[in-house]
């Protein structure tokens, strides 16, 4: 069930206490891409299998393809000095890749009326099986259980073209009419059709570049053979911009650890001059400044005034390692007005909530550079987008028979890019009449510089039924995001909105859990406790995030199968298992210290990004 956080804590350390078999799931902050799992009181001898089910949306890629990830490292996050916050990743155990206790299956089904052409990896796979003639739905798995060093990741290409669609479903049976998961849900994906801005032709822009150069930077990307450093990696992609930056603009570099510094005391204009000396400048950077104190350097860079006429366009190179990544995402949103963002996450394991949430923070876009073969193209989409000019007036309008109406979840399309996708959700109260023919429409309007613009998409009105809700749940993910980015700031009222959302979604957040026991055992758990904290694949020869010694990478175990199931795109339905046996004593943590739960998994997971459905992974214990 989902509670509050206290009322999960509280139930889940009173059934600790008395002897009871119990779980505890919860979100570790309010970046939504790090979970803790905690079980208690399993008996020598018996297992347990914990099954956990998420909807996520799947990026696109530069070339068209869909790409889901699984994620299976965890860095520790470096802690800025004056931050007193919780940090879960610190207190992981880690241990070299041949002693973890488990290991990784993993099968997916793909579906897409699209047709799936073929599907690439950075681990190795089976053949491609198609199991319909058209190729609409194939198979395929690991062929061997992955190394622990990077994240699981599936690239699908499909036989046509991404098309605008929309995906309707069925209100929860049983739920308040009028209520999120009461009404039915509409899910919306535009492809608007802006024209490209081309490197060299616009010669209006400041680009400010911000390097992380602290010590975890120093890392390789992953432990394959002569893999590069992040710095390298971040480096190469940093040269290649400056190379691509259309002279008349102006640019500046700063790099930052414990303390930071820039190449010019302010912007310089952009000649091949000062583009040759910059980039003799970048070769000898190294990762050599320690911590990852990345709010001092941003601060500098909004306290320099902008340029008149060019606007302010800022690049976040990042291993994002930082434990204070909600107090840098509202200081980058302080700003938006003034500048854009894009960022980039270097190497396995990025946190994605910081280098996502910069991006969305200040109008731009997030890019994760895990190895040499996709840098390029994402490197010079970033800077086409940013030198588009920005998309101005954007609206939304919905035409619906009578009867209905749409109200929007979340504040919309704020920001559109060419070749991106803007995916709306809405909430439809009421009835079509005649319910079987009805058809409705919405129309995106926006404008850029002084011509007006309009993609409009009609769609049936007939809903999907389905027990798992994928799209409500989306819906509510998605303004979930959006209002626990205001709560430390916002009213109370802000404060029920997220607990209402969450609770009645069973999408968990910041200020909710989940909780379970087990109410078939007739006796209780008997003897003394013992603790067992599930470890993670170690990496002893990383710099530390703190900026000396070492630091290991993490890993997400589980054992994965799937099913097919579908919102007009492809989708995988993942189901792991697995076990743990406990042989030594009654299961885990001591009843009568609540703050100090037992850890079993800490999942890092990516949540956003297009309507390409991943459901049901399972880690196991």
């Amino acid at each position: 069930m989902t509670l509050s956080l206290r009322q999960a804590q509280e139930l889940y350390g009173d059934a600790l206490a008395g002897g009871q078999s119990s779980f505890l799931l919860q979100q570790e902050g309010a970046g939504g891409d790090v979970f803790s799992c905690s079980l208690g009181n399993l008996p020598p001898g018996e297992e347990a299998a914990l099954t956990l089910r998420y909807v996520c949306e799947l990026p696109l890629e530069p070339d068209g393809a869909a790409r889901y990830m699984l994620p299976a490292v965890l860095r520790p996050r470096y802690t800025p000095h004056g931050w007193d916050g919780e940090d879960v990743t610190q207190g992981v155990p880690r241990v070299p890749q041949g002693e973890l206790p488990y290991t990784l299956n993993l099968s997916v089904t793909l579906q897409s009326p699209h047709g799936i052409d073929h599907v690439l990896s950075n681990c190795s796979l089976t053949p491609l099986s198609y199991t319909a003639g058209n190729r609409t739905t194939a198979q395929v798995s690991l062929a061997e259980a992955p190394p622990w060093d990077r994240d699981v990741e599936l690239l699908v290409y499909y036989t046509e073209p991404h098309k605008p669609s929309a995906v309707l479903e069925v209100g929860l049976p049983g739920a308040e009419p009028g209520s999120l998961m009461g009404d039915s849900a509409v899910m919306v994906t535009l492809l608007p059709s802006l024209p490209e801005a081309v490197p060299g032709q616009s010669a209006a822009g400041e680009f400010i570049f911000l390097l992380d150069r602290s010590g975890s930077m120093e890392c390789p990307m992953d432990s394959r053979d002569r893999s590069p450093q992040r710095i390298d990696s971040a480096k190469e992609t940093l040269v290649l911009l400056l190379k691509s930056l259309p002279l008349g603009c102006y640019f500046n570099i700063y790099g930052f650890g414990s303390r930071f510094e820039s190449f010019y005391p302010q912007s310089v204009g952009y000649t091949q001059q000062t583009m040759a000396e910059s980039l003799q400048r970048v070769q000898k950077l190294q990762a050599n400044l320690g911590g990852t104190e990345i709010l001092a350097p941003l601060r500098a860079i909004y306290r320099s005034p902008c340029r008149d006429g060019h606007p302010r366009q800022l690049f976040v190179f990042t291993d994002g390692d930082v434990g204070n990544t909600q107090n840098v995402i509202a200081e980058v949103q302080r700003h938006q007005g003034a500048h854009r963002c894009f960022s980039f996450g270097i190497g396995e394991g990025a946190s994605t909530a910081l280098v996502k949430g910069i991006a969305r923070a200040a109008g731009g876009s997030a890019e994760f550079i895990t190895g040499q073969d996709r840098m390029q193209p994402k490197a010079l989409q970033s800077l086409k987008r940013a030198l588009q000019p920005a998309v101005t007036g954007i609206s939304l309008s919905w035409d619906l028979p009578p009867g209905m109406e749409a109200a929007l979840l979340g504040r919309g399309p704020e920001v559109i890019f060419p070749g991106q996708r803007c995916l709306v959700y809405a909430q439809l109260r009421g009835q079509p009449q005649p319910p079987d023919t009805a058809v409705g429409s919405v129309t995106l309007q926006y404008r850029i510089q002084d011509q007006t613009y309009k993609e409009t998409l009609q769609f049936p009105l007939q809903p999907q039924d389905g027990d798992r809700l994928p799209v409500h749940r989306l819906a509510a993910k998605s303004l979930l995001l959006e209002l626990e980015g205001a709560v430390d700031t916002g009213s109370e009222r802000d404060r029920r909105r997220v607990l209402e959302t969450s609770l009645s979604s069973g999408v968990i957040c910041s200020l909710t859990a989940y909780v379970g026991m087990d109410m078939e055992r007739g006796q209780p758990v008997q003897g003394p406790l013992v603790r067992r904290d599930i470890p993670l694949a170690g990496r002893p020869l990383c710099p530390n995030p703190q900026g000396g010694g070492t630091a290991a990478g993490a890993r997400c175990p589980g054992k994965l199968g799937s099913s097919p199931r579908g919102l007009g795109h492809p989708s995988w339905e993942n189901e792991a298992s697995g076990t743990d046996e406990q042989t030594d004593g009654p299961r885990i943590g001591d009843p009568n210290r609540r703050g100090q739960r037992p850890r079993i998994r800490q999942l890092d997971t990516d949540r956003e990004a297009d309507p390409h459905r991943l459901q049901d992974r399972t880690p196991h214990v």
